[in-house]
């Protein structure tokens, strides 16, 4: 399925390609044509000038009936006429104020010059007129045909990107939800029964102290069935301590490391209360701690900051591990994006959506460097109720 849509994507690539290229191509034919044409005009009323004069009729008082008969009917393209005999300017299709401004007459006769060689007039190898012209009002919109066209398909192009990208992580977000739901579906039976084997246990002659750990592990196998279970569906929030609910989770996973990774947590004494579900934070501090080790190989620091600031309440997680690229640094949230070995990539997916999407706060990472390792920073609102 996926080399087909890779087909179909070069398939859809090479055949833009080729329509672009073929509008492109006719576009410059056309516009060639037209120019030619442009040119032709002008050489008509060249003609037509030469004929008054080898007729030995008086060329200023023909030129009205020649100007009117041959080219009166082109109100297109913009041209001046110069005679050296009366050293004078006439022009067509032109603002007749250009003429009176020598600056801005000559800047226009340049400017002609270069979109056209003028046509010059002449009678017996004397100079009668020199004519400049230029590009008509339909060719100049023509000349941008081509950018805008291309303009069109950039845009296109990237509407129908943004559209399959939305597709894509609207599928994506479905997948997972479903898998979650799905593994905590699966996990709920043998948690049952191991419910009911530690009861029978308690009964037997067996080391109370086992039993006591056995049922931490089961609440703690409830705690991520209930996890999994809220994938997907927008969870109750309610006014809690940020600060307890962080101790917990880091002190979970302190008291459960390799004794080769310093635990550090800097927090306020004082409760800092904002709209949390706590199990659904909890997995989010798990996470970016888990990352953090992994990061690190299993030895060096990690340290989590707790603070306040305006209307937000801070939290940051920091590793020494080997830190994230910077092309990487945004990639690490989408779905499936790992560079591990083993994993599917859902921790730092997860718990953006945990944030962002149940919490209305905000994760990134703040800074990463090979040297110091990763910062990421997390911020959630206080609570505005009472």
């Amino acid at each position: 399925m996926h080399q087909n849509a890779s087909t179909g994507r070069i398939i859809f690539l090479i055949s833009s390609v080729v329509i672009i290229s073929l509008i492109l191509w006719n576009t410059l034919v056309f516009f060639n044509q037209l120019k030619d044409n442009e040119r032709a005009k002008m050489q008509i009323w060249a003609e037509a000038q030469r004929e008054v004069a080898s007729s030995g009729i008086d060329i200023n008082a023909s030129l009205s009936e020649i100007a009117l008969r041959v080219i009166q009917g082109n109100t297109t393209t913009p041209m001046i006429s110069y005679s050296p005999q009366s050293d004078s300017y006439d022009s067509k299709n032109l603002d007749s104020l250009l003429l009176n401004s020598p600056k801005k007459r000559d800047a226009l006769i340049a400017k002609f010059t270069s979109e056209y060689k003028p046509l010059e007039v002449r009678y017996e190898d004397e100079l009668i007129q020199k004519i400049y012209y230029g590009n008509s009002p339909l060719i100049n919109k023509l000349k941008f045909y081509p950018a805008i066209l291309i303009l069109i398909l950039v845009l296109l192009s990237i509407a129908l990107y943004y559209f399959n990208q939305t597709a894509k992580s609207a599928i994506q977000n479905k997948l997972w939800a479903g898998m979650a739901k799905e593994t905590a579906h699966q996990i709920g039976t043998p948690l049952s029964s191991l419910v009911g084997w530690t009861e029978i246990l308690k009964t037997e002659n067996v080391n109370p102290e086992y039993i006591e750990e056995m049922g931490k592990d089961i609440k703690r196998l409830e705690m991520i069935t209930d996890r999994f279970s809220k994938v997907g569906s927008m969870p109750k929030l309610k006014k809690m301590d940020i600060v307890t609910e962080t101790h917990s989770a880091f002190d979970y996973l302190k008291s459960r490391s390799s004794k080769l990774i310093n635990f550090s947590i800097k927090a306020p004494k004082d409760p800092i209360y904002v709209d949390l579900n706590s199990q659904l934070y909890g997995w989010t501090i798990e996470n970016l701690v888990k990352n953090g080790i992994d990061a690190m190989k299993g030895k060096g620091d990690i340290s989590v900051l707790v603070e306040m600031t305006g209307n937000n309440a801070l939290v940051y997680v920091s590793d020494t591990g080997k830190g994230i690229p910077k092309r990487n640094q945004k990639r690490i949230f989408s779905p499936g994006f790992t560079t591990k070995k083993r994993g599917w990539g859902l921790g730092l997916s997860l718990a953006k959506r945990i944030i962002e999407e149940y919490h209305n706060g905000k994760i990134r990472v703040l800074k990463s460097s090979p040297k110091d390792g990763t910062t990421f920073l997390i911020s959630i609102k206080l609570s505005d109720t009472i």
